[in-house]
Order: structure tokens, then C-alpha cells, then sequence
């Protein structure tokens, strides 16, 4: 009569899991950087690349998580 085996000891069940969960962390700490960064950005060089001062609140105000 077959027996249910234990699992593995040691043996992570997800890896990929692990990898996607620090990679998704890793993207919204950078999202994060890249809008504190946006926001020191002067008026002149947001007219250059085609920004206005209220296009940048309204992405500064964007929790981390929203793309």
C-alpha cells in the first residue's frame, strides 16, 4: 500500500515565486526613486521634454505600486 511522503527538507517550493516577489519589490523601488527625481526636475527642462508642473504632481502623487 503506497504512503504519502514527507517533503523535502530544505527544499524551497517556489523559487520562481521568491524571484518574482524581489523583482516586483525591486520595480516599485525604483518606481518610487525615478518619481522623487521627477519631482526636482526644473520648469525648463520639463518643457524640453514636453512636461507640465501638474503632470508631474499628478505622477508624484501616484502610490508606488501604480504605473
Amino acid at each position: 500500500m503506497p504512503t504519502a511522503s514527507a517533503p523535502l527538507a530544505g527544499r524551497q517550493p517556489f523559487p520562481f515565486v521568491t524571484w518574482l516577489h524581489r523583482r516586483l519589490l525591486a520595480r516599485w523601488y525604483d518606481r518610487h526613486l525615478q518619481r522623487l527625481d521627477l519631482a526636482e526636475v526644473d520648469d525648463h527642462l520639463l518643457r524640453d521634454i514636453g512636461l507640465s508642473r501638474e503632470d508631474v504632481r499628478r505622477e508624484c502623487a501616484k502610490s508606488f505600486w501604480q504605473a
